[in-house]
């Protein structure tokens, strides 16, 4: 994490001082479960709940403690016992220390899962703003980066709007199935700790109880969930992408808002960088990055190794963070794109007419032309448009081979730009719903 691309929200899941206050829930809570169980006393538990719940643990101090015990959980335990006194002896009885480090995770990872949610939900609603709003603005649709037929810009915006529907279903899933606690004790055998213990932390946490842990809780649960925000940074980058290409000098049918006293470059003057999505564009790259390791987590040693410990404390805060921001970046871009009409119009009419191609060429196969004719008819019509060589419409209704089969009015008749979105509002009913 960098304070650059970091959000305080979602940073503060990650800061020591909240990890240490989740350690002592999951220990104050078992040992309420273990109270009740008669495992120990009663008047222990509550004592440990009113020395050290509303404590700032000292993480200074649990540092200094750690470079001697080489052991994170036993400095804590070490700083805990310091606070709460003799009554220190029953935490942690039957357990272990990833009973504690991976409920904790999942803690922290359900309550990223929620912001991360939000973020979407905030980019959800601009995109459906200004699709709404460009619903029925004309613009080109592009196949290899080449003028292809008409679309329109609030299908592009439509077009995302679907993803990100599915980015959110996603994470919807993603968190489920991260959400779950294990307090089983050495090897998850339950063998010195109480099966109710378990059951009582994870509703205390809100989580669901693992149904069957080894020493750890299974690494293919965060595999799916950091493999989730590898798919929606993917999703990202494709609108970023989209609107970088939108901005180019030849094109700029859209661009980022540029602010007052804003600069594009050191050393021209007249620059309108895509700043932000070209931001977004390496920010999706470090979020798939951490894919790989988060799957290579999954094969541990037996019932545990702590391989998959390092590279979790790196990419569970990086990964998490970062699209936190990134998400945040791209609703903002959307909901200050500048887009401009006008110039996906004079786009749209750059070709002289050729994108209207494929209706020519069904429009003659209906008046009885091969498939394979009437490809040829069109297409001998069409490239000397494309060298800047004529009017498409005018070169069809002086070729005798093609007004053998359509008059002029047939000819006029195909070019048509509404034509193309007779059906817009079907999909954006399929999108958006009925409105």
């Amino acid at each position: 994490m960098i304070p650059r691309y970091t959000r305080p929200e979602m940073a503060a899941i990650w800061e020591p001082q909240t990890r240490f206050k989740i350690w002592f829930e999951i220990e104050a809570h078992a040992a309420d479960a273990l109270a009740e169980l008669g495992t120990i006393p009663k008047e222990a538990a509550r004592t440990i709940w009113a020395k050290a719940k509303d404590v700032t643990f000292n993480v200074d101090r649990i540092d200094e403690i750690e470079r001697e015990t080489k052991h994170d959980v036993i400095a804590f335990l070490t700083h805990l016992a310091e606070i709460v006194g003799p009554e220190a002896r029953f935490v942690h009885q039957g357990m272990t220390s990833s009973d504690v480090l991976d409920t904790c995770l999942n803690v922290q990872l359900t309550r990223c899962a929620d912001l991360l949610i939000a973020d979407v939900d905030r980019l959800l609603a601009a995109l459906k703003t200004r699709a709404f709003e460009h619903k029925m603005t004309p613009t080109i649709g592009r196949s290899h980066g080449i003028h292809a037929e008409p679309v329109t810009f609030g299908l592009k915006l439509a077009y995302a709007y679907a993803e990100f529907t599915r980015a959110r279903e996603r994470l919807i899933t993603a968190r489920k199935e991260v959400a779950t606690c294990a307090i089983s004790g050495a090897v998850g055998t339950f063998a010195q700790i109480d099966p109710r213990v378990e059951a009582h932390v994870a509703k205390a946490m809100g989580l669901a109880v693992e149904p069957i842990s080894t020493q750890v809780i299974p690494r293919d649960r965060h595999a799916m969930f950091f493999a989730t925000l590898g798919v929606i940074a993917s999703s990202m980058e494709r609108l970023a992408t989209e609107v970088r290409h939108m901005q180019r000098t030849e094109v700029l049918e859209a661009e980022e808002f540029f602010s007052e006293g804003q600069k594009g470059s050191s050393a021209m003057p007249h620059k309108r960088n895509p700043v932000l999505t070209e931001n977004i564009t390496g920010l999706a790259r470090m979020v798939r990055a951490y894919v790989v390791p988060a799957m290579e987590n999954v094969v541990l040693w037996h019932e545990r190794d702590i391989s998959h410990s390092s590279a979790e404390r790196m990419f569970g805060p990086d990964a998490t963070v970062t699209l936190d921001f990134a998400l945040n970046r791209m609703a903002g871009v959307i909901e200050k794109l500048l887009i401009y009409p006008a110039n996906m119009q004079k786009n749209l009419d750059r070709l002289g007419g050729l994108v209207h191609s494929q209706r020519l060429l069904i429009a003659l196969t209906q008046k009885g032309a091969s498939r394979e004719d009437a490809y040829k008819l069109v297409q001998r019509n069409a490239m000397p448009v494309w060298r800047g060589e004529g009017d498409f419409q005018t070169l069809l209704k002086n070729d005798a081979d093609v007004t053998k089969y359509l008059s002029d009015a047939e000819i006029e008749e195909q070019f048509d730009l509404g034509y193309h979105f007779k059906h817009v509002d079907t999909i954006f009913n399929r999108v958006f719903g009925t409105n």
